[in-house]
């Protein structure tokens, strides 16, 4: 089998000798190339095209979240591990978002190190233990910022229109609750489908359910599908 080939990155030189003698006491890693700089790490990448490249995030001339960014285009199937003494929530989201396959602390162990590269390599994505507690939070926190907004992209009259709907009315029915026309609840549901961004009334419905914005229950009378 060959050895995973690694393009290292790291500005102090004595952290990234260390880092680089730390991965080529495996026989399965070589270290291919290695940067002092994020342009020199890009150039590198581009031009060897490794399977791993382990970044440190604050590097002079380009940081570690733009190498990611850029190394997606011209070496797509190098994974990126970031190999940083940061843990800023800022950082984690930008490089997640970039695509970075791993993140750990240089507070890591050697074979905590080793087997982070193996991993990231197979296509398992690795998060040191403070890291994946922080990027739970944070994702669970932008999700639900992104569901708040679009809740609060639907009109008053759509979320109306779309409890009812989640009640079992029909259009016609719902129109008449709502003392409107037919044709104006068909309105409002095209721009509910838009807005949330589905295909059908149902989709709309079970999609506002799951989210808590309505209630799936019928009422006692009503015209039923």
């Amino acid at each position: 089998m060959e050895p995973i080939r690694i393009v290292l990155a790291e500005d102090h030189s004595l952290v990234r000798e260390g880092t680089r003698r730390i991965l080529e006491q495996s026989a399965d890693l070589t270290v291919v190339g290695d940067a002092g700089d994020g342009q020199q790490a890009l150039e590198l990448v581009q031009r060897l095209q490794p399977d791993v490249a382990i970044l440190d995030i604050r590097m002079p001339k380009l940081n570690g979240i733009e190498v990611v960014r850029r190394m997606k285009e011209c070496s797509p199937r190098t994974k990126a591990l970031m190999l940083t003494a940061y843990d800023d929530d800022d950082y984690i989201l930008a490089l997640m978002e970039a695509g970075a396959s791993g993140y750990l602390l240089k507070t890591a162990r050697a074979d905590e190190l080793v087997e982070a590269v193996r991993s990231v390599h197979q296509g398992e994505p690795v998060l040191h233990p403070a890291i994946a507690a922080k990027v739970a939070r944070l994702w669970g926190h932008r999700q639900a910022v992104v569901e708040r907004e679009q809740s609060e992209q639907l009109s008053p009259r759509e979320r109306e229109v779309l409890g009812l709907a989640a009640k079992g009315l029909r259009n016609k029915a719902i129109a008449d609750k709502l003392n409107i026309s037919v044709r104006t609840v068909e309105g409002h549901f095209n721009s509910i489908l838009t807005k949330l961004g589905v295909s059908s009334r149902i989709e709309a419905v079970l999609f506002a359910a799951s989210r808590h914005w309505v209630t799936l229950e019928e009422e006692a009378t009503h015209e039923r599908d």
